[in-house]
Formats: structure tokens, sequence, C-alpha cells
């Protein structure tokens, strides 16, 4: 049995601002481990459409971020690392919380260590995901997955976000990630064939266990229950 416990609270679909609302709670934990058995956790969630924002903006203006709301979709501006990307319906998107020091790692090795996730999980849907000299995963020239973090104290926020049968067209109206002549693909798209975030779920809990040598507990109903309470998140969908 692994050494190392995650905890796994699966959010369902929930707004961009009810995300970050959790991600703080779960830091928090962190703060107060004394109080909990496994402060290491990992969110698994769905967006509302929502474009975010980086350290890394490029000076996106209020016209810029208007143009981008008129399209029934949140905007916001986040203390993650990259550029903008687009979050929303069909796609994955997992925030692991947890302390670097814990799994003797550091940004940079962790940050290679969400990519290695990302290709073993397209390898058990039979694609070859690569790295780049941009961060993420990508098949060919198309990001699949997009990376960006957060580290404060050696505990991490943000994370990836994996297009499983995302609208592709969401990425019309930015540049992904501020890289050029590139484009965005999704699972569903290279298989040729409907894969949900619900088909991914139990691929990429496996690769994360795998590559960060740990053992995944989910949450049950209760603890999920208090923890949205706690976030002043009254409702959500849970699957597991």
């Amino acid at each position: 049995m692994c050494a190392k416990f995650v905890k796994v609270l699966h959010a369902g679909r929930l707004s961009y601002g009810a995300g970050l609302r959790l991600q703080q709670k779960l830091v928090q934990r962190h703060r107060e481990k004394h109080l909990y058995e496994i402060p290491n956790s990992l969110i698994l969630v769905e967006h509302e459409p929502v474009y975010t924002v980086g350290i890394r903006n490029k000076g996106y203006t209020e016209e810029d971020e208007s143009h981008l709301r008129s399209l029934d979709a949140e905007f916001y501006r986040t203390n993650r690392g990259g550029l903008i990307t687009f979050h929303g319906p069909g796609q994955l998107v997992a925030y692991p919380i947890i302390d670097l020091r814990d799994f003797n790692s550091n940004v940079r090795c962790y940050v290679s260590q969400i990519e290695k996730t990302i290709i073993r999980l397209c390898a058990e849907f039979g694609l070859k995901g690569e790295t780049s000299p941009d961060t993420g995963v990508w098949i060919k020239d198309k990001k699949i997955c997009a990376i960006g973090i957060h580290a404060s104290r050696y505990v991490t926020s943000h994370g990836l976000a994996l297009n499983c049968c995302t609208d592709l067209r969401w990425f019309d109206h930015i540049v992904p990630c501020g890289i050029e002549d590139k484009g965005v693909t999704s699972l569903s798209k290279e298989l040729f064939a409907h894969v949900s975030i619900e088909d991914t779920i139990p691929g990429l809990k496996k690769a994360f266990s795998d590559e960060f040598q740990c053992e995944l507990v989910d949450m049950d109903r209760d603890e999920i229950s208090n923890a949205l309470k706690a976030c002043h998140i009254n409702s959500v969908a849970v699957s597991s």
C-alpha cells in the first residue's frame, strides 16, 4: 500500500468562482493540517463556460473581457501560471491541492508530473500524448490538455484542463495559452467517438496515483457536502 494518501472530491459541475472558493478552502486545510488526517486532495470538476487568464495576461483589456463575456461565458483573472484558456462543459478539470514536500517534489518537477499523468491517460486511450517547449500535453501540434498552476509555501492550486468532449469552437475566440499557429483537440475528436468526462475519470485517477505514487481515497457524500457548504455552494451534481 502506498504511504501517501490523497482525498478525491468529485465536485460535479460548478461555476468557476465556486471552484476557486473550493480550492481556497482545501488550501486552508494545509494551514490547519493538524485537524485533518489527510490534508492532500484532488478536486475533479466540470465548469460552466469561462475564459481565464493567468499572471502572464498579455494585457487583456476591458474591451477584450466584454467581448468574451458577450459569448455567454464568464471571465476571470487568476494567479495561476500561463495565458488565456477556456473551461467549460465536456472538459475535465483537476485541481490537485497538495503539499509538494509530501511528494519530495518542487514546482518544476510537479508540472512535469502533471504532464506525465496526462500522457499516461492518453496512452490508455491509445493516443500518443507528448510534451513540447510549451507547457501542456499535445497530440501532434494540437493541445489536448492545458496546465496552469499556482504554488504558495509548497501547497499547489489550480491545475489541468483535459478536453474530453468539449465544444472546441469556444477556443476560436482566443489564442489558447497565447500560442500562435497551433490548435486544440479533444479525446472525442482524436478517437472519432464520444468520450465523456465520466469515461475519463477512472483513467485519470489511476494515472495520477501511479505518477505521484499515492493512494486516492474518494470523499464520501457527507465530506463533499460539508466542503461545499463551507464555501457557500448550495448544490451540485456529484458523480463518482
